[in-house]
């Protein structure tokens, strides 16, 4: 009698369902062709106010795939893996992929809207100081998945609210309903009081803004967990 051995083959991602699965991929694989040319991916991937010259078109959505180096991407994929593998089986690849989609476009509408503001307040003065502020916003990017993982957190908050998330640091335990409502706050707040400069607290916010506006209109639709409706 013959026996045949076939060897397992399945790589650390086999059970990764496909959509947060390729995410991961594909955020990978452009940060790699950022260390390589990142004059030109941040420039033509990167997210711009609407004015600047290098804005263009598909930033909105290319943008959620670009970060500012090895940490960044690392928090933001390894959050992905954690909460978008669980939401992503609850409510279906297809729904999650729009999901993820939505949420990073709001997150870019929730900035630019922040950034517009700012311009508004730099052009009511016509001091140098104000116009070092035009220029300097119209020639910093917004990079970054955050926006979207922000949402999937609170989507995550709201499947499942009297689970329990700790921190790295500070080592807290806290339900995911209070975690992600300190985590808003404290969006809020630095953003407002225009603290951590360089991170897009208003993305953040506008991405768990669509987040939760969008859960809830599933459930009041009676549709969260219909895997084929939208």
């Amino acid at each position: 009698m013959s026996y045949y051995y076939q060897e397992n083959r399945r790589g650390p991602f086999a059970n990764l369902p496909s959509v947060t699965k390729n995410l991961i991929i594909i955020n990978v694989l452009i940060f790699v062709a950022t260390i390589f040319n990142e004059n030109f991916m941040v420039s033509t991937f990167g997210m711009f106010y609407p004015s600047s010259q290098y804005f263009h078109w598909w930033q909105p959505v290319t943008h959620m795939f670009m970060h500012g180096g090895f940490w960044h991407i690392f928090f933001n994929m390894y959050t992905l893996f954690i909460f978008g593998t669980v939401v992503e089986r609850i409510i279906g690849s297809k729904k999650f992929l729009f999901f993820y989609f939505v949420c990073g476009l709001g997150a870019a509408a929730m900035q630019i809207g922040a950034q517009y503001l700012e311009m508004q307040s730099f052009l009511a003065s016509d001091s140098q100081a104000a116009l070092k502020g035009i220029m300097a916003l119209k020639m910093t990017p917004t990079v970054g998945a955050s926006g979207a993982i922000y949402g999937v957190l609170i989507g995550y908050a709201m499947l499942f609210p009297e689970s329990r998330m700790t921190l790295l640091f500070p080592p807290v335990t806290l339900r995911a309903k209070w975690m992600v409502v300190i985590f808003a706050a404290i969006e809020l707040f630095t953003g407002v009081a225009g603290w951590a400069d360089g991170i897009a607290h208003f993305a953040h916010l506008g991405g768990m803004l669509i987040g939760w506006l969008v859960i809830r209109w599933w459930r009041k639709r009676n549709v969260l967990f219909d895997r084929d409706t939208i």
